[in-house]
């Protein structure tokens, strides 16, 4: 029983020492963590060419109200524009949100409640839709657009740590705040 022994422990000793395959350990190591990288910069940089996307087209569109040449837009048309005009955003009138209000300057309350998104898991029903009001001339107005996406690496990097509703979408904000052009021939 001893040869065995001997015999095994030289033929495990003979292996350990050899250097064939010595190229594949660091190949190994470092192949998943540049991969881990090359996905989270691919999905940073998608998540940033979307979000400025959405703020551009947002800005465009908002010009107009600011202006007072759009008068009594709908959520519907607004969102039209938006998404015409963003270009790169997937099923874009599916996704996005627009909620337009003015804001209380004797009182400047602060907003009651975070961006709504649309919840693709279930149909919005009206109630649950975002308040869309173009507001009077001077009027300070604030609006918020929200859009959903799904993660391009959802297991990996960066779409791994994203915060993500129930579906897995991760939601992109977009902020502004206006004041309507004076009402023309006003008191």
């Amino acid at each position: 029983m001893t040869t065995v022994m001997k015999r095994m422990r030289g033929w495990l000793w003979r292996k350990c020492r050899e250097e064939d395959g010595a190229s594949t350990i660091p190949f190994v190591i470092i192949v998943p963590a540049f991969l881990v990288l090359l996905m989270s910069s691919l999905e940073q940089g998608i998540l940033l060419l979307r979000h400025v996307m959405l703020e551009h087209a947002v800005d465009v569109s908002v010009r107009d109200l600011r202006l007072g040449t759009w008068k009594d837009p709908t959520h519907d048309e607004f969102k039209k524009v938006v998404c015409s005009r963003a270009g790169i955003i997937p099923d874009c009138e599916n996704v996005l949100l627009v909620e337009l209000r003015p804001i209380d300057t004797t009182t400047w309350s602060p907003l009651n409640t975070g961006p709504v998104c649309v919840d693709r898991a279930s149909p919005m029903e009206p109630e649950d839709m975002p308040e869309f009001e173009d507001g009077e001339g001077d009027q300070i107005m604030l609006i918020r657009a929200c859009v959903k996406f799904d993660p391009v690496f959802p297991t990996t990097g960066l779409g791994f740590y994203l915060p993500k509703d129930n579906t897995g979408a991760y939601a992109l904000v977009t902020m502004s705040a206006y004041v309507n052009e004076p009402d023309l021939g006003g008191s």
